[in-house]
């Protein structure tokens, strides 16, 4: 299976390994562009991603985004500028309105059971990823995409990041990501949040950021179609999330150290032919 999303872009199906790459949640409209012209400046053609609610935040205080109106503004901006945009929703109540303003659609893995949220967003036609929750086994993440399937929306994606392992701690099973390709859909590592710590300082989750490259390189080498990476040019200044984001300034060789995997792989299963 392969989702298009541009003429340059492209995701599944052997394609080139594709990056999905933002910041946790929308700061300001001038924030998302700079990331949006400085990742595509790294990367080239990228799907871009921000949050425009964050409503699984682990304190009732924090930053949330600016909501579904203004940040549905504000991504429709990022995507007049040639990029293509992926999103979350929430509720099923949110995904006609997303879909008018990005190319993708995402469950967050806290959902990724609620079916009609599922529904809704397969409804829509858009590209749906469905986040693996951190509670649900490799093999069983199928029956969310039998979900969006159903509504006649094949084009669906389904992402790893990582699995509660006691309390505060998140671990990646890479057997997982040959498991979850026997489905038939794309499969995308996300490197940020499965380096993620929940609730670890106490009213917010902590990192160890330090793990980003190590697991991307091997998650690639597992043969993901796409990674997915939450950056910022100061994690300690982000809104969401910083705990666990890559530093901008390393992106350039966290891809081209990836890249060269991804196509070193290619080469080899090629040869074996």
């Amino acid at each position: 299976m392969k989702i298009e999303l541009s003429q340059s872009l492209s995701i599944g199906d052997n394609a080139p390994l594709a990056l999905i790459a933002g910041p946790c949640v929308i700061e300001s409209e001038e924030h998302v562009q700079f990331l949006a012209r400085e990742i595509r400046r790294i990367a080239g053609p990228f799907v871009f991603k921000a949050s425009f609610d964050k409503a699984n935040r682990s304190s009732g205080g924090s930053y949330r985004g600016p909501r579904i109106k203004e940040g549905l503004r504000i991504l429709a901006g990022v995507r007049a500028m040639g990029h293509a945009v992926l999103t979350d929703i929430h509720e099923p109540s949110q995904a006609e309105a997303a879909a008018e303003c990005v190319d993708i659609l995402q469950i967050p893995a806290f959902l990724c059971r609620q079916t009609d949220l599922l529904i809704a967003a397969g409804r829509t036609g858009r590209a749906v990823n469905i986040k693996k929750g951190q509670f649900v086994a490799p093999g069983d993440i199928r029956h969310a995409a039998d979900k969006v399937a159903s509504t006649g929306n094949d084009r669906i994606l389904l992402t790893e990041r990582g699995t509660t392992f006691g309390y505060n701690n998140l671990v990646v099973d890479m057997r997982g990501l040959a498991m979850m390709r026997e489905s038939g859909w794309p499969v995308i590592f996300d490197a940020t949040h499965s380096v993620q710590m929940p609730g670890a300082a106490g009213n917010a989750s902590s990192g160890q950021p330090q793990f980003i490259a190590p697991l991307s390189r091997a998650a690639v080498a597992c043969g993901v179609d796409a990674l997915f990476v939450e950056v910022h040019e100061a994690p300690e200044r982000a809104k969401s999330d910083g705990a666990n984001a890559l530093r901008l300034d390393l992106l350039p060789k966290l891809m081209e150290q990836v890249r060269a995997i991804d196509l070193a792989r290619r080469m080899t299963l090629g040869s074996a032919r």
